[in-house]
């Protein structure tokens, strides 16, 4: 790690990167950061895939669907209009709903294969947006002068690295640079992440492996084939199973790469001072 207890309180430029589920606190603490008057760089990870990596897969995407109306077709010929995404750090929609949910096609699903193709492009997109991470912190002292720095993972981070790899490319650069911060859930807070999302199901990156084994099991237990599959509860049956899938993964991080905070304790984190108290008594001494 790059700090100890001492060296964090005496730091002139702390650099963090915390990771764990979405939902369980990762951006308010960013937001706060970024608002915090000592200048914080706030940078998401989710963010940085939806613009610079696949941004143009996102666009391509909705000017497929209006290519299929005359009206918008015509003015798309014609360069008489232009379509984005409107992607930001509160908003990451365009991103979801691209990745999409594999299903029945009137349903709003996509061919498993063409599922598979687009998590293989979010896997490549996360994994050069977090080494891109090393890069933002200098270009946030170079260009802005801000000195402390917070990355926000996405949930999915500890899909795309091998914790219990002392030479995985990523967490080596990652904790070289950024002191690694687990918030970790408790059962109740795994059981309010399954409600809410039964509440509402998003489209989320998966290891191609247990992706596999979950479509497989899926429809082995339902009887159902690809064309019949509703992706709304598929998603929602698999989101339980990757919540068990990751939480060991995420540990091996924290145990192997960095530290952990408790949920509970970040929901009473109100500001920097707070969150620097919080950190430094995860710290070793």
């Amino acid at each position: 790690m790059i700090y100890n207890r001492a060296e964090w309180l005496a730091a002139n430029r702390r650099r963090v990167l915390m990771f764990g589920m979405s939902g369980l606190g990762k951006t308010y603490l960013a937001s706060m950061l970024r608002a915090a008057p000592s200048g914080w760089f706030h940078y998401s990870v989710d963010y940085r895939i939806g613009t610079r990596y696949m941004g143009e897969y996102i666009a391509d995407n909705f000017k497929r669907e209006a290519m299929k109306n005359p009206f918008l077709r015509e003015l798309l010929m014609s360069d008489s209009v232009y379509i984005a995404s409107n992607i930001t750090f509160d908003n990451l929609a365009p991103l979801s709903t691209y990745l999409g949910k594999p299903g029945k096609p009137e349903r709003g699903g996509l061919a498993f294969a063409e599922y598979q193709r687009r998590q293989e492009q979010h896997r490549i997109a996360e994994t050069s947006a977090l080494l891109d991470s090393t890069h933002f912190i200098d270009r946030a002292e170079d260009i802005y002068g801000i000195p402390h720095f917070v990355c926000d993972s996405g949930g999915s981070i500890c899909e795309v690295v091998d914790p219990e790899d002392r030479n995985d490319p990523i967490l080596r650069e990652l904790s070289s640079h950024l002191l690694m911060v687990w918030i970790e859930g408790s059962e109740a807070h795994t059981d309010e992440l399954v409600r809410r999302f039964d509440r509402a199901p998003k489209p989320m990156y998966y290891q191609p492996a247990f992706l596999e084994r979950m479509w497989a099991r899926y429809r082995t237990e339902r009887a159902l084939s690809e064309a019949e599959v509703d992706p709304d509860d598929f998603v929602r049956w698999t989101y339980r199973q990757a919540l068990d899938h990751r939480q060991p993964r995420y540990d091996a991080m924290a145990r192997n790469w960095g530290i952990k905070v408790r949920a509970e304790d970040v929901a009473l984190v109100r500001d920097e001072k707070d969150f620097t108290s919080l950190i430094a008594a995860a710290l070793p001494a």
